[in-house]
């Protein structure tokens, strides 16, 4: 029987995973699904709990009327010590717990493919969980390792992501480069410089040609959320007046607006205090309309969708001068022109800090930029147009190459079996 090991990129927004032919060397198949659970409403008390995972936790969930659990994101969570459980009809979940749901979807979709229990994983982590932190970050590793443990790997190995995009470009090129490769995605923005050589596709230790690495905590979730908290929170009554005390008007707390312009918090946003403090907003605001949108937002679980009318507006930005973002739902009514200019003006912030964070990176290491022979991005955030134009300004004269921008890694991490030599 032939051995195999899985190349597994757990993703704030989607997950890959690389099935690699150790006897073969090579990838015989890719699987590639939301990092999405949903939760039905309706349970049996007296059965284990029901939940679907990716593309199918969308579809159940939309058939439900988006009326269960629906949580997306979660790799947000792992560095967050704040974070202990959630609770799902009474059963606790820690943070492991929701990862190891979506591991074990991947795992079982590969092992039906190669026909047995593939026990031998390498699993991609950004550079950095929450920038330079490194207590988070051991928390999140920790976190992670638990999670792939449940899922039923036993020997397993993390390779940083954009390393595993490295070794996937590095497939596809005929001689020696040195390369920076970024890998842009939900939840973190990853840089690593290292030389790649053709002839070297294989080998057994490869740590000395990775020059250096760094990460930023910002990606398309930082984008989202701040596109959420422009264009968004208005219309979900951010600035309504209510009424303090006789004759005293005051704003509605802006902390409740900053929990729906972020999915990992979003996903824990139903408390019951929380339901009550709306409802008091509500009553001493005089029934304000678009607050009342932002009650009919929790109540119903309507965060997904709105995010889906979000990302739609940011994907057609990335290659038309305007786009519409629209929402209608529940008496729910959105209808704004965002022009790019305007969506760049909202994520302005977040790609400064990526600009500084980069220019610090190649200082630092003291990497100039004739020094690289070609940029290789990756991640869904690369297509962004702010981006784009953000590597041409940085490096005029620099061929830039991308892959599959949602599978390279799991394949590079599939091409990391040397790790396994240590």
């Amino acid at each position: 029987m032939s051995k195999f090991l899985y190349g597994i990129d757990f993703g704030t927004t989607n997950s890959a995973l690389s099935i690699f032919d150790e006897e073969k060397k090579e990838i015989i198949k890719t699987i590639i699904v939301p990092s999405i659970l949903y939760f039905q409403s309706e349970q049996s008390t007296t059965e284990p709990l029901k939940y679907v995972v990716g593309d199918q936790a969308i579809a159940q969930y939309i058939k439900d009327g988006m009326k269960g659990r629906f949580m997306k994101s979660i790799k947000r969570i792992l560095p967050r010590s704040s974070f202990i459980e959630t609770r799902i009809h009474n059963k606790k979940f820690n943070a492991s717990d929701l990862v190891t749901l979506i591991l074990k979807e991947l795992k079982d979709k590969a092992d039906e493919v190669i026909g047995y229990d593939c026990k031998k994983a390498i699993i991609g982590r950004p550079v950095f969980f929450d920038d330079d932190n490194t207590t988070k970050d051991a928390l999140a590793q920790k976190r992670l390792n638990k999670a792939a443990e449940n899922a039923g790997f036993e020997e397993v190995r993390f390779q940083f992501e954009p390393i595993g995009a490295a070794f996937a470009y590095e497939k596809t090129i005929s001689k020696k480069e040195k390369v920076l490769v970024a890998d842009l995605g939900g939840g973190t923005t990853d840089f690593t410089y290292l030389e790649l050589d053709p002839a070297k596709v294989g080998s057994k230790d490869r740590r000395k040609d990775i020059i250096a690495t760094g990460g930023i905590y910002i990606g398309g979730d930082s984008f989202d959320s701040a596109f959420m908290w422009d264009k968004g929170t208005p219309h979900f009554g951010k600035h309504t007046l209510y009424e303090a005390a006789p004759g005293k008007m005051l704003t509605v707390p802006v902390s409740l607006f900053a929990n729906i312009c972020s999915w990992e918090q979003m996903n824990f946003f139903n408390g019951i205090k929380i339901k009550n403090d709306l409802q008091n907003y509500y009553h001493y605001s005089k029934q304000d309309r678009k607050f009342k949108n932002l009650i009919t937002l929790t109540d119903n679980n309507l965060g997904y969708s709105l995010f889906q009318s979000v990302e739609k507006t940011k994907v057609e930005l990335s290659s038309l001068p305007v786009s519409q973002f629209q929402y209608s739902k529940m008496d729910i009514e959105i209808n704004d022109e965002v022009s790019i200019d305007q969506y760049n003006g909202i994520i302005q912030k977040d790609v400064k800090k990526i600009s500084a964070y980069l220019d610090d990176f190649l200082l630092n290491h003291q990497i100039a930029v004739n020094d690289i022979d070609s940029l290789f991005l990756t991640g869904g955030t690369s297509m962004v147009a702010a981006i784009k134009d953000l590597f041409k300004t940085k490096f005029p004269n620099t061929p830039v190459h991308s892959g599959d921008n949602f599978i390279s890694v799991a394949k590079g991490l599939a091409y990391s079996g040397y790790l396994f030599e240590e």
